[in-house]
């Protein structure tokens, strides 16, 4: 057996939250490999809707196993709030969820150290989600991290000591003070809670999981535009959200990955500060904003919307090698009359479909406009239903791309998915 990865193909807010809750029935095993509580996938069922950071998206589903890779930096308070409002019983939670040894914890002096880094930035901020996720990781690349499992040992009074002793350092360099005690208190009554629950070698459960044939679903956060080496760098996050960060944040070897699903929206949005070259700051713009609820679901923020970016898509497409497109929120342009699709830019006087190193070096965008559907679309099942100019606009996507688009989204609950 060979594992699946779906992950983002745009800055995040795909849709994939949805798709993973979708596609979970056909899997034993669903697995988050990178990101944090900055994470936010939605699932809307039974007129509910669920908001989740850090638990795997097929948590609602009895007898699958979610598991939180060594990939993932784990906050035990946003942990223990997102266990409580489930509306799963505590025990059947527990059944349904591993969490890896080797995933890193954010600790309350991470937050303190997001927010006083993103204040020294002032006009330049990054758009951090100031959940502690930057500092984490850097924590984990500089050695010096703290892992689920080194809850378990005898000195990690020790260590969180030592660590915390650091960060005090660090905070009052840029001259920011705040007690900790209140925060503290939290962090180890959560990090009780945590304990728990199950604990693995997450890299030995996946390898004898695909051994036994069991299917698992790679579940992956943010987007590849916001991936550390090949996202819009410096506006991106501290992860690798593409399918070689599966590998690295499950211990899975490439050999072993089978299809990677990649998830876009019918148009582009992004969160925070950074380039984003089809943004629209005009009543088009809005509109996609408040038919498509453009707010994160992490920080309420107001998305940034604009056209479909088809160099930005290839690029995606590219880098992870997709063999399968999910398109969702089809449904949030159906009142437009026409469609724009940003087909290539114009950089120092030149047409390129290439990403440039720097996308302010963008002088133009190229469009291919088509006409729009002008129709409700989100009670429609299956894809004979579907508009004929809708069709277009999917078969024009997989001509340039030469991806299939296998599943077409046209509502937020799990039955408004049309499969090819």
């Amino acid at each position: 057996m060979k594992i699946d990865i779906l992950l983002g193909l745009q800055w995040g807010d795909e849709g994939k939250g949805k798709i993973v809750d979708a596609l979970a029935p056909e899997y034993d095993v669903i697995a988050r490999f990178q990101g944090g509580p900055n994470a936010g996938h939605t699932i809307k069922f039974n007129n509910t809707k669920h908001v989740l950071h850090l638990i795997p998206s097929g948590i609602f589903h009895e007898g699958k196993t979610n598991v939180i890779g060594n990939g993932l930096v784990l906050d035990p308070v946003v942990f223990r709030q997102e266990v409580e409002s489930l509306g799963i019983d505590l025990g059947r939670v527990r059944d349904r969820l591993l969490i890896s040894v080797k995933a890193h914890l954010i600790m309350p002096t991470h937050k303190l150290l997001d927010a006083a880094h993103e204040a020294s930035l002032g006009d330049s901020k990054i758009g951090s989600t100031l959940r502690g996720i930057g500092p984490a990781y850097t924590d984990k690349t500089s050695r010096g991290g703290i892992r689920v499992g080194d809850l378990f040992r005898k000195d990690f009074a020790d260590l969180y000591k030592t660590r915390v002793g650091e960060h005090l350092r660090m905070l009052k360099g840029y001259g920011y003070d705040q007690n900790l005690q209140a925060l503290e208190a939290e962090w180890f009554e959560a990090a009780e809670f945590l304990k728990q629950f199950n604990t693995v070698n997450a890299d030995y459960y996946i390898d004898r999981s695909l051994t036994d044939g069991k299917r698992i679903l790679a579940e992956g956060a943010q987007g590849t535009m916001l991936d550390i080496d090949f996202g819009t760098y410096p506006f991106v996050t501290s992860s690798n959200t593409v399918a070689a960060g599966a590998c690295t944040g499950l211990g899975v070897a490439p050999a072993r990955v089978g299809e990677v699903f990649g998830i876009f929206k019918a148009y582009c949005t992004r969160v925070g500060s950074g380039p984003f070259p089809t943004e629209l700051n005009d009543e088009d713009g809005q509109r996609m904003r408040d038919l498509g609820n453009e707010y994160g679901a992490t920080t309420g923020r107001p998305r940034r919307c604009g056209w479909l970016d088809l160099p930005a898509l290839k690029y995606a497409i590219m880098i992870n090698g997709v063999t399968r497109l999910f398109m969702m929120k089809a449904d949030v342009l159906s009142s437009f009359g026409e469609i724009k699709i940003c087909t290539s830019y114009t950089v120092n006087g030149t047409q390129v479909s290439e990403l440039p190193y720097c996308l302010a070096d963008i002088e133009r965008l190229n469009y291919h406009t088509m006409p729009g559907w002008n129709c409700e679309i989100s009670k429609f099942q299956k894809w004979d239903e579907l508009p004929a100019e809708l069709r277009s606009y999917i078969k024009y996507i997989e001509k340039e791309t030469g991806v299939p688009i296998t599943i077409v989204s046209v509502g937020p609950d799990r039955w408004a998915t049309i499969y090819r």
